[in-house]
């Protein structure tokens, strides 16, 4: 090992890059690490940082084509762009409308205030303010997507005093900044790293499933010892609000599909089935506010575990399917779980076990097999949705 300048007992100095190539070693090694920390990130994430690089994008594009094309001031043309970059191509479409509909609207009408009324002192300006405003701050009361249009009368009327423009060039140079940035913003939100409403939708429903399965776990564990009011609110609120921000995308993703830029399934029926199976877990969780009797619990604990398992197993198999555009998985074992539970119950029945129970006890416990068989529904339901969202989609 002479001459190797390795120690003794085998140990070996690494080599260390020096000067400027340690600056560029360091370098690599960051931007590797933040590739990997990227990767490993929720999709989420990453729809974040997609977005983000197509709002740097546009921005870009559209200050260079503003000051090529000699617009006065770029700058309306560069916050148009980052505007109607949204998170997907439906949400684009809608900002993309909702603002060159607004921008035209408010350069129109505030155009023609300032042309036609005089306002050369503070109190003649102060006047022509308020009949440029106030109706359309009340048409933006109205109509929330048309916020912009008074904003867009105030700038008309106010910007020619300070640059001593005429009122109709400035009102045609905001339209054409305006209408620049949208086209920009939407040809970015095209091309740029483009992101689906569709597959933001899966995304959302796949994890509805996961916290619907690990929900319904606890929920069935829940009825051996009760469950008290704010633990079966933290068990559903989470899926209330994933079913809300499910609604939003899939406004995006029948956007999409009118524009013909998806070929994807209809997102109701799966809207309606994830919500169907929040029903079911809402009446699971009332019955589990008190535990079971004890003669029944000892009848039925191990069959309600049965079901659950089968369930929550499906329902995240689901999940997996819709993000891999898969068929859906089998539902046999949740199918005999659930009659194996039900032959159970009649024998309770037979036995005498629920006449004992008290009125309340009686209705919680005759719920709980009521919300199983509608699981049971709302579970075939989901295995035909998931075939349509299935493999006949996966070349979009």
């Amino acid at each position: 090992m002479a001459g190797s300048g390795c120690q003794p007992g085998g140990k070996c100095p690494t080599f260390e890059p020096q000067g400027e190539f340690r600056e560029i070693a360091h370098s690599v090694k960051d931007m590797t690490i933040l590739w990997r920390w990227l990767r490993t990130r929720p999709s989420l994430r990453r729809v974040h940082v997609t977005l983000a690089v197509r709002i740097t994008v546009a921005a870009i594009l559209s200050l260079v084509a503003a000051q090529q094309l000699g617009l006065p001031l770029p700058l309306w043309a560069v916050l148009t762009a980052m505007i109607v970059t949204q998170m997907s191509v439906g949400r684009s479409l809608k900002a993309t409308g909702d603002y060159l509909a607004g921008t035209v609207g408010g350069a129109i009408y505030g155009g023609l205030v300032a042309v036609l009324i005089p306002h050369d002192s503070e109190l003649a300006l102060l006047v022509v303010m308020v009949i440029a405003v106030a109706p359309l701050a009340l048409l933006a009361a109205g109509r929330p997507n048309m916020n912009v249009v008074p904003i867009t009368a105030i700038i008309i009327l106010l910007l020619p005093g300070l640059t001593h423009a005429d009122p109709l060039a400035s009102a045609t140079n905001r339209v054409l900044e305006v209408a620049l940035g949208a086209v920009i913003g939407l040809g970015v939100s095209f091309v740029v790293l483009p992101s689906s409403a569709h597959r933001q939708m899966r995304q959302a429903a796949a994890q509805i499933l996961d916290l619907q399965a690990r929900a319904l776990v606890a929920l069935i564990d829940g009825l051996r010892h009760g469950l008290d009011t704010e633990e079966l609110h933290g068990l559903q609120d989470g899926i209330g609000q994933g079913l809300n921000g499910l609604n939003t995308v899939a406004v995006e993703a029948e956007r999409e599909r009118k524009a013909r830029l998806s070929a994807e399934a209809d997102t109701g029926p799966l809207r309606r089935t994830l919500l169907r199976l929040r029903h079911d877990l809402v009446i699971v969780g009332r019955a589990a506010s008190m535990p079971l009797p004890e003669a029944l619990a000892a009848r039925l604990e191990s069959r309600l575990d049965e079901i659950a398992e089968a369930a929550s197993t499906y329902l995240r198999a689901c999940s997996t399917a819709l993000l891999a555009h898969a068929s859906p998985p089998p539902i046999e074992a949740f199918e005999r779980a659930l009659a194996a539970y039900e032959k159970d119950v009649e024998a309770a029945r037979a036995d005498g076990l629920t006449r004992v129970l008290p009125a309340d006890g009686a209705e919680r416990f005759f719920a709980i097999g009521f919300a199983l068989e509608q699981m049971r529904q709302n579970l075939l339901d989901l295995q035909r949705v998931v075939e349509e969202w299935g493999p006949k989609d996966a070349g979009e």
